[in-house]
């Protein structure tokens, strides 16, 4: 393969020059952000071929990459605007032919800023929410303790209990935020632990029905297959999974909510056909049902059917299924409504 093929194939867009400033080679992407031809920019100085706006000068004016200490290696990240106003995020590494020896030849990377702006986007979104979300209990916690230390002496029994619960109710709010926020990150960034055994999938969905039937006057009816394969999961994750589908169908549904957990037919983990038999849970209300067009936006960041809540619970939802290398969906419940199904692996053969 030769040079331009290989550079025409990576995702940045490149130019590289020899060790006087001249350019040796332009990627078909780096010509298209940069308004050339690839053809017609071998040869040409440097500032001709990377015109790029900002920093009071030009790219190579600005940082004269061949000047300086010999022990330069690169320039970091910058960013630039492009001819047409694009943002662009510029980097180059500096190479060479001996140690401490002036420099043979720069590579110039160009990037696309969306993804820049969209991660700062995002990052905006989450501080938005952290703020809203933590306001609303925290005011309630140090309003409730400040009439407590106030009033202390003019508040009976039953007043003080009654603060007092409420008090502890956000504070559980406020931990179940914080928890959901080190989940997210841990999804974004790869680092999401879990520690999978062998687990009674009917079990743990029938203990999270029963937490969750306590707490709400909602009828949630439970329905299982009598011979239920073991699933491999983390039980932990799987039941935060189950009770976040389960209080999302009670919290945002209406009617009766339906959970039931069914034998998978064929593996939830893509494989052999022979692969271990998984377990599938579904979760059907009888509210309004999430639109079709919606349904792609259900387990994105920030996302809520009615503007309340973080909007990040079907997020991790998704975050924890996919890292069993499960699925999860959403449909039309028979009965109207949302229908969320999510399907486990089985256990392996050499460990069932």
């Amino acid at each position: 393969m030769t040079d331009q093929r290989l550079a025409d194939t990576l995702p940045d867009g490149v130019v590289v020059t020899d060790g006087d400033g001249v350019v040796t080679l332009v990627s078909s992407l780096a010509a298209r952000m940069l308004g050339t031809d690839p053809d017609d920019a071998r040869g040409r100085p440097l500032p001709e071929v990377v015109r790029l706006q900002g920093q009071a000068a030009d790219w190579a004016t600005h940082n004269r990459p061949f000047e300086g200490l010999r022990t330069r290696t690169g320039v970091p990240e910058q960013s630039w605007l492009l001819p047409d106003g694009t943002e662009v995020l510029v980097a180059a590494r500096l190479h060479r032919a001996e140690r401490l020896g002036p420099v043979t030849s720069m590579a110039i990377t160009l990037r696309s800023g969306r993804g820049r702006a969209r991660l700062d986007r995002e990052r905006s979104d989450l501080v938005a929410t952290v703020a809203h979300e933590l306001r609303s209990p925290l005011t309630g916690v140090k309003g409730f303790v400040q009439a407590l230390i106030n009033r202390w002496d003019k508040l009976n029994d039953d007043q003080k209990l009654l603060m007092l619960q409420t008090v502890n109710a956000d504070s559980d709010r406020l931990s179940r935020l914080i928890a959901e926020l080190l989940d997210v990150a841990r999804i974004d960034t790869g680092r999401l632990q879990l520690y999978p055994r062998p687990a009674d999938a009917g079990a743990l969905v029938s203990r999270v029905v029963d937490s969750v039937a306590a707490g709400t006057a909602t009828e949630i009816r439970l329905e299982q297959d009598a011979d239920l394969p073991p699933v491999m999961v983390d039980p932990d994750k799987f039941v935060q999974v189950v009770t976040n589908l389960v209080e999302n169908a009670v919290r945002h549904g209406d009617g009766v909510v339906r959970v039931a957990v069914t034998r998978q037919p064929v593996p939830a983990v893509p494989g052999p056909a022979d692969g271990p038999p998984g377990v599938q849970v579904t979760v059907a209300d009888e509210g309004e049902g999430i639109a079709r067009e919606l349904r792609r936006r259900v387990f994105t960041k920030f996302w809520t059917s009615t503007g309340g809540g973080s909007g990040l619970g079907l997020y991790i939802v998704n975050g924890l299924v996919r890292a069993h290398r499960g699925t999860v969906t959403v449909d039309d419940a028979p009965g109207g409504g949302a229908l969320l199904t999510s399907t486990w692996p089985g256990v392996p053969a050499e460990l069932g």
